[in-house]
């Protein structure tokens, strides 16, 4: 059977416009000319996959549990975590759980060691783990918790499991934002510091930070470990308990236009499997296409090489204690 790829103007389109794009009409419009997922193979590969009890991450799961992938899952709650496990086990997997809360440092260190012994090779980490907080909070360490869990915490467990990661020749995926297109870099003369201080926290635009922090370092990445494939992603307007918590009146607003999880998930699963991705390491994506991180003059003149190695230098400072 042919496969009908949208023409990549059209595609461009779509993204630049934004709304169609994101929504579930992007998706409609380019997923005819996907490989289905089902066709994929994981089988002998361990991917090891945060926050996957809800949402995209459970989406994602699913999608890599049919693809013979063996997960290793790592969430808050143990009950949760029981729950998904027996769930893909009726699918015939045999999932491996590992508590740690991604804002939590030191339980995000105390993780890597079991992650490690469950999988001497990880083919793929995938980093979706995360929260839209409306109230500013702080992790155990006193990091602001959106910081924490969508910077911090994947930064050191990529760090720890590079070991297994480069053995493997594997990759790693984040679950970024197409919010992260309002922020701009941290600047270098606050030392990259992405946390919003209390007086002018606002945890949408925190939120944005973090996603852009997770872009940046994802090309960084790419540069420093060139045996690993790094990869970002946004997913679009996905409906996800999520957006329900977190954005109860944008979901109340665009309901109609928003994607399935599984729809959300797919570049997900497909940046997990194949084999294209590698050899364009440190890109950022959508429907299975790269996508541009800037649209605004403002975010991409905020991008300098000097925020940048601030960013890095300062993820590096406050995971030191627990990276040795």
């Amino acid at each position: 059977m042919a496969i009908h790829r949208i023409p990549r103007f059209a595609d461009s389109t779509l993204d630049a416009l934004v709304v169609p794009g994101f929504s579930r009409v992007g998706y409609a419009l380019r997923a005819p000319g996907f490989r289905a997922l089902d066709t994929y193979s994981l089988a002998g590969k361990t991917v090891v996959i945060t926050g996957p009890t809800s949402g995209l991450g459970l989406a994602a799961a699913r999608q890599m549990t049919r693809m013979g992938a063996h997960l290793v899952l790592v969430g808050r709650s143990q009950k949760k975590l029981d729950d998904v496990r027996t769930e893909l086990a009726a699918a015939g997997s045999s999932p491996d759980t590992v508590v740690a809360d991604m804002g939590d440092l030191a339980a995000v260190a105390a993780a890597a060691a079991p992650i490690a012994r469950l999988a001497p090779q990880v083919h793929a980490l995938v980093h979706n783990a995360g929260a839209l907080l409306a109230v500013r909070e702080t992790s155990p360490q006193g990091h602001e918790m959106t910081v924490a869990s969508h910077v911090l915490g994947p930064h050191l467990l990529t760090t720890l499991l590079l070991p297994q990661l480069r053995a493997a020749r594997g990759r790693v995926v984040t679950v970024s934002s197409g919010g992260m297109y309002a922020a701009t870099l941290p600047p270098a003369d606050r030392d990259g510091c992405p946390e919003m201080s209390v007086d002018s926290y606002d945890g949408t635009r925190q939120y944005a930070i973090a996603k852009r922090a997770q872009v940046t370092l994802n090309e960084m990445w790419a540069e420093r470990e060139p045996t690993v494939a790094f990869a970002t992603m946004h997913p679009g307007w996905a409906d996800t308990p999520g957006v329900q918590q977190s954005l109860p009146t944008f979901r109340t607003l665009t309901r109609p236009f928003l994607r399935t999880a599984d729809q959300g998930a797919d570049t997900i699963s497909w940046l997990v499997a194949d084999d294209a991705v590698p050899g364009q390491s440190g890109r950022f994506w959508c429907d299975r296409v790269v996508r541009p991180i800037h649209r605004l003059g403002r975010t991409r003149r905020s991008d300098t090489p000097q925020a940048r190695a601030a960013l890095w230098r300062w993820c590096d400072t406050r995971i030191a204690p627990f990276s040795t």
